[in-house]
């Protein structure tokens, strides 16, 4: 039987895949996950394993929106 993955376990998975820059940690709004499903998020996360590589910059600047700063 297959485990059922977290909403916070797939937000860590997004926030590790939209840290681009080896040297920035990308944090999202943990409050965003009240407002998004499972599928919602296994969606992003595939969107984001696709584009991998591929990041314009304009891209990076769209992404740049759902990051959290202290």
């Amino acid at each position: 039987m297959k485990n059922k993955i977290t909403k916070n376990e797939l937000l860590k998975e997004i926030e590790s895949l939209l840290s681009y820059h080896p040297q920035e940690t990308t944090t999202i709004n943990p409050n965003y996950l009240e407002y998004l499903d499972i599928e919602d998020l296994e969606s992003i996360k595939s969107s984001l394993m696709e584009k991998i590589g591929k990041l314009k910059e304009e891209d990076k600047v769209w992404l740049e929106q759902f990051k959290k700063y202290d």
